[in-house]
């Protein structure tokens, strides 16, 4: 629902707006909006204690604007009725019979205010992947002891299936004592699979853990 306020440069108008600000802290809402700047511009300056509604609201946006504009402010006065400099030209052109101190809020967007906006969320939403990047791995697997049978081991390491895995080549490599390792090569997609959690959640658990005693990341490189 629109709301008007009239002649802000005389007490009869700070008054409306003081009763409009009560219990609030902004024109619209529970934030800062052009509305507030719209009203600003017509303040010429800061009211007195008598219309301490309007008063505090008057600072919270003059804090804001500070924050925006920190050059340091000379001062400046104005004579005759106060209007916005950003609306002065088309008030200009208006007919003389219009009342340049009436304000008219909430209403209708014009093309350029929905064009910001959409612009403004369009550069919120993600940008669109080109493509999963992949990645080659080479992984040593260890064993408990010379008894583990390594034949077993790299059919229970091979058994795992998850989309966007693949096993390559592997061969066996003599540790000392006896032991051996599986150094076994694999191939990834980095968003579907965590190689992190390959090893911690399904290489190492039950029931490959019967045979592999740990996993370790020899190689890692980006396909």
């Amino acid at each position: 629902m629109a709301v008007t306020f009239s002649d802000l440069h005389t007490e009869e108008g700070l008054k409306s707006l003081n009763e409009f600000l009560s219990g609030k802290k902004y024109i619209s809402g529970d934030q800062l909006t052009k509305d507030d700047i719209k009203v600003y511009g017509y303040v010429s300056e800061k009211p007195s204690d008598a219309f301490a509604n309007v008063a505090g609201w008057y600072d919270v946006v003059s804090s804001h604007l500070a924050a925006s504009f920190p050059g340091k402010a000379q001062g400046v006065k104005f004579s005759g009725k106060v209007a916005p400099a950003a609306e002065a030209p088309a008030k200009a052109a208006a007919p003389a019979a219009e009342d340049d101190d009436d304000l008219d809020l909430f209403g209708d967007e014009t093309e350029e205010d929905k064009k910001a906006a959409e612009e403004r969320e369009a550069s919120k939403k993600p940008a669109k992947k080109k493509g999963s990047g992949k990645s080659s791995i080479l992984l040593d697997v260890k064993p408990w002891d010379d008894e583990t049978d390594m034949k077993k081991l790299e059919e229970a390491v091979r058994t795992v299936e998850i989309p966007g895995l693949t096993w390559g080549a592997s061969k066996l490599v003599a540790v000392g004592y006896r032991i051996k390792k599986l150094q076994i090569m694999l191939t990834i997609i980095d968003d579907l699979v965590s190689v992190d959690d390959l090893i911690e959640e399904r290489l190492t658990v039950e029931p490959i853990n019967e045979y592999v005693q740990s996993c370790d990341i020899v190689a890692f490189n980006k396909i």
